[in-house]
Parts: structure tokens; sequence; C-alpha cells
């Protein structure tokens, strides 16, 4: 088949890189054509190394705008949407695809189809969505229900959390994640020394994310075994990259810390996960409940071990024996799960790689691809 990827966020971040680069290539290795259609204007940081196709109707970004302003660019990007569905519908009956996916839709996306005359489209149209809350289906399973006698609008919703959501649409089918995977390094290079344990937290920084509290803890924490804790941060305003030179600061004589005061973009990234033992996820969002944490999506396919707060994805640490998890907000559970974890890795290590190994079959990125093909050429029941 030949998919048209239909990429219109305007500034992807590390995340949405990734999950378009499992598309084209694990897409590909089944034996299929990616080209991608985006905005006029449009520039990737990435080279996915396919055929690009700019399409009327600029990107719109809502980055510092409010009131008045925001409201303008959200009509403005509604209207641009139309555009890029109005043509995208043009080059399908054109027969320049088999299918259209749109990568990273939400609920909203639906909403302007039903103004558009895609939705009489000729091949399927996949709006793949990275999770629900509760919330959000009930929006999803309204807009969904629109097009259910439409059987070429096909709606994918990814998440752990399957058993917690009510989608009841025929024209909505849900799978698993994909793990985020070392794409362009071979991971095995980094972190030879065995002696220690390399705990890591990455990530961009935010004040809410409270590391305070959870460098406090650690500080406080009777470990058995030599061990290192990197702390990554990229900000994005002064006022967090100042907060983030204070904990710096504050921090600075803690034995086994070592801070990374920059944002790790590509192989980087990859290199800085890799470096590393385990990945720590000490704050939780409820959110998490339902939507993935690519931090943890990375951890599974990067075969490392978790220490995570118990409302981020709580399924995964209940199926697989990859780590501890703690009562989110609670530092004395957090200080308890810190101290157990280290002081046993040793002893588990063997089960964590096991368990990891089955996590990774479990999300590997080319059930993600399996996935779509079957959502684009499966029956609508």
């Amino acid at each position: 088949m030949k998919f048209a990827i239909m990429e219109c966020v305007v500034t992807p971040g590390g995340h949405e890189i990734d999950f378009d680069r499992i598309l084209v290539e694990e897409l590909t290795a089944l034996g299929h054509t990616v080209e991608f259609y985006v905005p006029e204007g449009h520039e990737f940081k990435w080279n996915y190394g396919v055929l690009t196709h700019h399409i009327p109707g600029r990107g719109v970004s809502y980055a510092g705008a409010r009131g008045l302003k925001k409201m303008y660019l959200s009509a403005k990007r509604e209207l641009n949407r139309q555009r890029w569905y109005k043509k995208m519908n043009e080059l399908a009956v054109e027969k320049q695809f088999d299918a259209i996916i749109f990568p990273s839709a939400t609920y909203r996306y639906l909403r302007a189809l039903s103004l558009s005359s895609l939705k009489h489209s000729p091949v399927p149209v996949l709006f793949l969505i990275h999770g629900v809350t509760p919330k959000e289906c009930d929006k999803l399973n309204a807009e969904a229900e629109k097009f259910i006698s439409m059987p070429n609008i096909r709606i994918g919703v990814q998440t752990f959390a399957k058993e917690k959501l009510s989608l009841e649409g025929a024209n909505i089918k849900l799978y698993g994640p994909p793990n985020y995977i070392p794409r362009d390094i071979n991971a095995n290079e980094f972190n030879q020394d065995r002696n220690i344990l390399k705990l890591g937290f990455f990530g961009q920084y935010r004040k809410e994310k409270n590391l305070d509290a959870f460098l406090d803890v650690f500080a406080k924490c009777k470990f058995n075994r030599s061990l290192k804790l990197v702390v990554q941060g990229s900000t994005q305003t002064p006022t967090d990259a100042a907060d983030f030179e204070r904990i710096i600061n504050k921090y600075k004589n803690t034995a086994n810390l070592e801070f990374w005061h920059r944002p790790l973009i590509g192989i980087e990234w990859q290199k800085g996960l890799a470096s590393v033992d385990t990945l720590v996820m000490p704050y939780g969002n409820d959110r998490y409940l339902y939507h993935t944490s690519a931090i943890l999506s990375n951890a599974i396919g990067y075969g490392k071990t978790v220490i995570s707060a118990n409302n981020v994805n709580p399924e995964i640490l209940q199926e697989y024996d990859i780590g501890v998890t703690f009562e989110n907000g609670n530092p004395e559970a957090l200080k308890n799960a810190l101290e157990q974890f280290v002081n046993t890795y040793d002893e588990k290590q063997v089960t964590y790689k096991a368990e990891l190994a089955r996590a990774y079959a479990d999300f590997a990125p080319s059930k993600l691809a399996e996935n779509i093909v079957d959502l684009a050429t499966s029956e609508r029941k």
C-alpha cells in the first residue's frame, strides 16, 4: 500500500519525530510506501528519507498567544485545516495514495472533518490518537458517531488502559503504544561500567515536576551499592532556567549526583538514555492513567528498568516486573521504593531482563505498523 502521512504539527517534539520515524521505517519494512504531505512552509527537523509534498495552508502555532490573539489563531488554524482536508480528498480522488494517516490527531480533527468533503474520501482516512481520558472518551464517541456510516473514516487509539476506556464506535480500534528505540546508535556501546548502577531523570525541566522534593528524598536514602543519578533538564523559559540552576547549586555537593542542563536532541537523546540503567519518573499526573508516558515507552524500547509514580501507566508495572512503583506525592514511599530498587537490583537483574524483553515484544514498533495496516485494510464491523 501507499500511505500518505499528513503531518501538520508545527513544532514537533522529540517523541513526535520518533513516532513519525516509526511510521516511515516500520511501514516500509513491511513492504509499503510512505510519503509525507505537510502545510506550505513546513520544515522537518529530521530527514525521514521519503518524498515530501507541500499543500496550501500554513501551519499555525499558539506559542505565546493569549486572549483575542489565540482566538484569531485558532480560527485561522481551523480554516487552514479545511484547506488541508480538501486538498487531501482531491488527491485521494486522483488515486495518489491508498490511505491517509493523521499521526497525532484528537477529537477536534473529527469535529473539523464533519465540514469537509474528506469525510467521503474514496480511500481510508486514519486518525491516530495518542490516548484519551474518560472525559475525552465522551467527546470522541460523539464525534466518531457522526461518521459511523462512512466506512473509510477510521480511528485508532493507542493506550495501555484499554479496560478503563468506554470507546464504543465500530470505527474505533484500540491498540498498544509503540516502544521508542535507539535507531541511530548501538546502545550496547554505552554504559560499560557494570559496577555502578546509573539512574536517569530525563526531559524538559518545569517547576511543577517538583524536582526539589525528589532530590531531597534521594539525598536521604541509604544505598548498599555504588550508584549515580544523572539529572538532565532542558529549559524553555528564563524562569525555568534560573530555577534549574538554583537546584543545581543547591545539590552540587550531593554525592553521586550529576546534572546536565542542556537539551538532548536526536542522537544525543539516544546516547543519554543508553548511558543509564534505569529511568526515574518520580512525579505523576493523573492524565497518565490514560495517556501514554513517552519516557516509559523509551524505557521499554531501550531495555531500561524504571522507578515510577503509581499514576504513570500503572498497567505496565502490574503486568511486567520491570522496576518499582510508589504512591505519587508520598516522600516516604518514594524513599522506600528507591532503596528497595537499588539494594535489590543485582539479585533481580535476570528477572528484569526477561520481563523487559517480554514487554518489548508486546509493544514492539513493528506491531504499531501492523495495527495501522489492519486499520486501513480490515472491513469495518
